[in-house]
């Protein structure tokens, strides 16, 4: 199966400093891929980096098999849509209009159509003539989400989606990525809710120091000798009733995430 998204050795650096080092991976579809790791370990540089929005100083990026860098600005709209960090809406326009820039690229009615889709499916059909400022944090979270939805991009990339948001809204969110991943869709995800990842995800990849210190199941990347290394956790993945959960404390003598 043909990767969605692929890095190969890929190094970023900035202002002198390296910040993502010989990081390889590959997102296929039908998954959802997981990224996690400590604050500032490079989470965000790899997401930008894939997409050719941050200046490789080594290594490759590839979207659909082909070089970002041979890619115009409309080809990677239709073949990526990305979720960045930043959760601001500056202008109180209605909802719909929002989740359609998802799909500008598309025409004005095609947007409309897909983003009044998107809107359904993040379960907001009845606020898609409100405001985004007159809705409540989870709210705009989940029409910012139908902007991604919308562009009905074969890869969709989210970073920290469910950041802030309470437990109902934030498996919400992981629900509606992988129901689109059930459909082919190429999902990539970044979180900091280890416990959300292992139950949302089919693949983690776990970063530290700029680098991707495991790639696989979560089972294996939640090992207890991984959650030592990435986030200076004792702990362990343990399965409940409920589903997987990790249950951990910070390491002995305090130790900082390598």
């Amino acid at each position: 199966m043909k990767a969605a998204q692929e890095l190969i050795g890929a190094g970023v650096e900035i202002a002198g400093r390296r910040v993502l080092a010989d990081a390889s991976l590959a997102a296929f579809p039908g998954e959802v891929l997981g990224v996690i790791g400590a604050n500032g370990s490079g989470k965000t540089t790899l997401l930008r980096a894939a997409l050719g929005l941050a200046r490789l100083s080594a290594g490759e990026a590839r979207l659909a098999g082909q070089p970002v860098t041979s890619l115009s600005e409309i080809e990677r709209a239709g073949l990526a849509g990305y979720l960045p960090q930043e959760r601001r809406v500056a202008w109180n326009m209605p909802a719909w209009r929002i989740a359609a820039l998802g799909a500008a690229h598309r025409g004005p009615a095609e947007a409309c159509a897909l983003a009044l889709e998107a809107l359904t499916e993040v379960g907001l059909t009845e606020l898609a003539n409100r405001g985004a400022r007159d809705m409540s944090g989870g709210e705009q979270a989940r029409v910012l989400l139908a902007r991604l939805l919308a562009t009905r991009a074969p890869l969709l990339v989210a970073d920290e989606p469910a950041a802030g948001l309470d437990p109902d809204a934030a498996l919400r969110i992981m629900e509606v990525l992988a129901r689109r991943a059930a459909a082919g869709a190429a999902v990539v995800v970044t979180l900091h809710d280890l416990t959300l990842a292992a139950r949302g995800c089919h693949r983690l990849a776990v970063m530290s120091g700029g680098r991707v210190i495991a790639l696989a199941a979560p089972g294996e990347a939640l090992a207890p000798e991984i959650l030592d290394r990435a986030f200076a956790l004792e702990g362990a993945l343990i399965s409940t009733p409920a589903g997987a959960v990790v249950a951990a404390r910070r390491a002995a003598q305090g130790t900082e995430a390598r």
